[in-house]
């Protein structure tokens, strides 16, 4: 379990093992403390997220949101818990068994029963975790494809830092099947999710100040600019990070 407090922001995170691991990234919580808190930013990492937010006032809201393709702001929330699962992009056709080509930078609200959660599911972490991993389980029922599991695992292990073509080469399965599919699931391409999950795996080495491009990017330009599309902010203000403004940032683990 990744456990991490800073200021008045609480953050947890439990990765599943088995055969949900090839599906879910992790499932993890952002607990707010403060009476007040200040606008937030959250930057592409390539996943599909089901959220569940609760504020203190007593609002409640389950949403799913598909692929961002640049940062969204997040509001101020003073004293509000979130929990969410962030899915791998196959589970879009293996759980959820719908495209989420429309959810690309948007979501969705989910009416309060979906899955069988409910805001009191927000009480309790590791409860709600195990109640997510028994409820992804129940929607589990097709057996997955190697072919997609290997192009995903080659596309994480190498940290987006790879060609369409080598992936070809890696997998057997064409550019434009593959492409086929990104667009229809995801409602991106390839190329622009391969650029999503580089620029994620730049975020630890922005966090220690290091701003020289070591994912395969052209030069020192090319980094900067798509640092600037994913985050908003050019790589200094990213490390700076004044006010925790960039959530998975702050949250990142320290080395």
């Amino acid at each position: 379990m990744i456990h991490s407090q800073k200021n008045q922001l609480e953050y947890l995170s439990l990765k599943p093992d088995g055969i949900l691991q090839d599906l879910v990234e992790s499932i993890w919580m952002m607990r707010y403390h403060a009476d007040e808190t200040a606008e937030s930013i959250i930057v592409p990492d390539g996943k599909l997220d089901i959220a569940l937010l609760a504020v203190e006032n007593g609002n409640f809201e389950m949403f799913i949101s598909g692929i961002s393709t640049g940062p969204v702001i997040k509001p101020p929330f003073p004293k509000s818990t979130m929990m969410v699962i962030s899915f791998h992009p196959v589970a879009a056709e293996y759980i959820f068994k719908q495209s989420f080509a429309d959810l690309k930078n948007n979501r969705q609200k989910l009416l309060s029963g979906y899955w069988g959660f409910c805001k009191e599911d927000l009480i309790d972490f590791e409860r709600f975790y195990e109640k997510a991993c028994h409820s992804i389980e129940l929607q589990f029922t097709k057996e997955t494809d190697p072919r997609k599991l290997r192009l995903f695992e080659l596309i994480y292990s190498l940290k987006g830092a790879v060609t369409v073509k080598k992936l070809t080469q890696k997998t057997g399965w064409s550019s434009r099947q593959m492409n086929r599919y990104f667009n229809h699931w995801l409602g991106v391409s390839l190329k622009s999710y391969l650029n999503i999950i580089r620029f994620s795996n730049s975020m630890k080495q922005l966090k220690s100040g290091n701003f020289y491009p070591e994912l395969n990017y052209g030069d020192q330009s090319h980094f900067i600019r798509e640092v600037k599309k994913f985050s908003g902010v050019k790589p200094t203000i990213l490390y700076k990070n004044e006010n925790d403004r960039f959530i998975q940032l702050s949250m990142m683990p320290e080395d």
